[in-house]
């Protein structure tokens, strides 16, 4: 384990190791929850990729073909519990998912679209400038290099539109002038 800091007034100091991470990890996993089932109500209008077939086309050319402009919803799992690590200039994970698209056709019956699976490996730099929080995220995976462009890049605007603003809320709620 790293040497703590001296302290040479009173202060609470907070020490976290990779093991807690991943034990978390490990029970969020066992007991079911890394699952999520997304609708296109739950994303907002600024997002990149709306959950209609007109937008999932990316992933499936001929899905706008055989389903004009359809709803659709996004069935998102881990396969395996992520792997976690820390690292002095970053915070690494690695993420084994897949996502079931699924088109709601107008009886609402829901008709499997395609399935994709998402190993990658997460890497993330948090900054601090002042007392605001912000941060870089870089993404490798197991898919065909358009889709995993594509994946970075709705995941950075993700984290930059909710993840940023969100723990800049949590972390700094008044900013200290």
């Amino acid at each position: 384990p790293p040497a703590l800091p001296a302290a040479r007034e009173p202060m609470l100091l907070l020490a976290v190791t990779e093991f807690v991470g991943n034990s978390a990890a490990f029970a969020y996993f066992s007991a079911g929850a890394l699952r999520r089932n997304i609708s296109g109500n739950m994303l907002p209008r600024r997002f990149p990729l709306q959950l209609r077939t007109k937008s999932m086309g990316v992933f499936s050319p001929k899905l706008q073909e055989r389903y004009p402009d359809q709803p659709m919803e996004l069935h998102v799992w881990a396969r395996r519990h992520p792997l976690l690590s820390c690292r002095p200039d970053a915070l690494h994970g690695a993420i084994f998912a897949s996502a079931e698209a699924l088109v709601v056709l107008p009886n609402a019956t829901r008709v499997p679209a395609f399935l994709l699976n998402i190993d990658a490996n997460v890497t993330g730099k948090p900054t601090i400038t002042g007392n605001r929080l912000g941060g870089s995220v870089s993404l490798t995976g197991e898919l065909p290099v358009p889709q995993v462009k594509k994946l970075e890049t709705m995941l950075k605007f993700g984290l930059w539109l909710f993840g940023v603003p969100w723990a800049n809320s949590e972390c700094c709620p008044h900013p200290v002038p």
